[in-house]
């Protein structure tokens, strides 16, 4: 949360599974999408939050599998826990808040009382989460009698029915929406109040997110379910503020962005060229993004073999090193990257960047640092990688690349690096 000096201009606050994330888009590319819009023009200022049922372990086991970027803060399990950065540093206050009238061991007791609940996998039964798939047609007779009997023995409970299969049984203060809320009191206190608040969600655990006050809203998913679509019919009559969009999952969320005018809501990843297509934002951060669409567009035979444009992008003299510790010049890996052209073609090849930074160091200079990474197949290798910049005197718009250099993240080196290039 200290990320920032000041106030976030936009805090984007989503859900993940169906949300941000769309399972039936095997290519990721609303995903990429939104993830090359937000690296381009949103990180340096803005925040981001992930607000998910899902427990600490099939969060990352998530990110292992889709190119999502690093969260600033991640809501998870229903919001019962609350973490901090990429070290998920958690907040024992919120947790310690959490305790009041509960009584985990009470709750077990009583719904093994309900032969209907099968208990969900051990990683999702967390300190105030406990979780189960229960049948449609038997949901309503269960969550009203359960609520009784945990009423009778002194518990402030919530249950939150979701997808139309998942029951959470949480402390009566958790939920999405009261994570949220707490932590906009928080920005409140240290007078850091974001200029703007978009809320993203699809399910009945999202429900709450929608009702925090002076929030924008999209509910993305066309065929929401449960009691998203009621709140989502309700919720669009009554607040302007709250859409429901058109577009599938992160495409969603951009759409929002523009329908709200909140920031640019075009992504980098839909511009096919860029020397025709000029954008009112320009900076190191897009210079970077920009670079590695061209760059994954270049493996992928999407762009022209013409070297004279990698030729005006680095600096002659400029000097790569290569996350092996192997330092190559750049009209080295220039001639590399020419034999590269095509090698990728008709593949799911992909390029994303996270956690971009970037600092003024000269008056025409500036470092930037991020994560650079690269999806093939099942393989997946990153990199931290760190770019020295010059502006171009005689092109307004324009960076010269002066130095970079990459270190492997552990465990995402591939087992041949000869093809590894920027």
């Amino acid at each position: 949360m200290d990320r920032l000096d000041g106030s976030a201009h936009l805090i984007i606050v989503s859900d993940l599974d169906f949300t941000m994330v769309d399972h039936l888009d095997p290519d990721n590319l609303g995903l990429l999408r939104f993830n090359a819009m937000w690296e381009a023009y949103y990180r340096q200022d803005s925040l981001l939050v992930f607000s998910t049922g899902r427990s600490p372990t099939i969060y990352k086991q998530l990110r292992k599998e889709k190119p999502l970027l690093t969260p600033d803060i991640a809501i998870m399990s229903v919001g019962t826990e609350i973490m901090y950065g990429e070290s998920m540093i958690r907040d024992e206050d919120w947790e310690q808040y959490l305790n009041k009238n509960w009584n985990r061991e009470i709750v077990t007791e009583e719904t093994a009382q309900f032969p209907e609940l099968t208990p969900q996998s051990e990683t999702e039964q967390r300190p105030h989460k406990v979780s189960f798939f229960v049948e449609k047609i038997e949901a309503l007779k269960v969550i009203r009698s359960l609520s009784e009997r945990l009423e009778k023995r002194g518990l402030d409970v919530k249950l939150v029915y979701s997808n139309e299969t998942a029951l959470d049984v949480l402390p009566k203060g958790a939920g999405k929406g009261q994570a949220l809320a707490y932590l906009l009191e928080k920005f409140k206190i240290d007078g850091k109040m974001p200029v703007n608040t978009l809320v993203c969600g699809d399910s009945g655990n999202d429900a709450e997110l929608f009702s925090v006050p002076g929030v924008y809203g999209v509910m993305v998913c066309q065929q929401c379910t449960g009691g998203i679509a009621a709140v989502a019919c309700r919720k669009c009559k009554e607040n302007p503020n709250i859409i429901h969009a058109t577009e599938r999952c992160a495409a969603g969320i951009i759409q929002a962005i523009g329908n709200f005018s909140l920031g640019p809501n075009v992504s980098p990843r839909d511009i096919r060229d860029f020397q025709k297509c000029k954008v009112e934002i320009f900076n190191s951060s897009h210079e970077v993004v920009k670079f590695y669409l061209f760059y994954e567009r270049w493996r992928r035979a999407e762009v022209a073999k013409n070297m004279q444009t990698p030729k005006l992008i680095f600096f002659p003299f400029g000097t790569f090193v290569h996350p092996s510790g192997v330092e190559q010049s750049v009209n080295h890996c220039i001639d590399v990257m020419a034999r590269l052209h095509g090698d990728k073609q008709g593949t799911n090849y992909r390029i994303w960047v996270d956690r971009v930074s970037s600092a003024q160091v000269g008056s025409d200079t500036w470092l930037v640092k991020f994560y650079k990474w690269e999806s093939f197949g099942e393989e997946r290798h990153g990199c931290l990688t760190t770019v020295l910049l010059s502006s171009k005197a005689e092109v307004p718009d324009g960076f010269t690349w002066m130095h970079m250099h990459q270190t492997w993240l552990e465990g995402s080196e591939p087992k041949d690096q000869t093809t590894w290039l920027f």
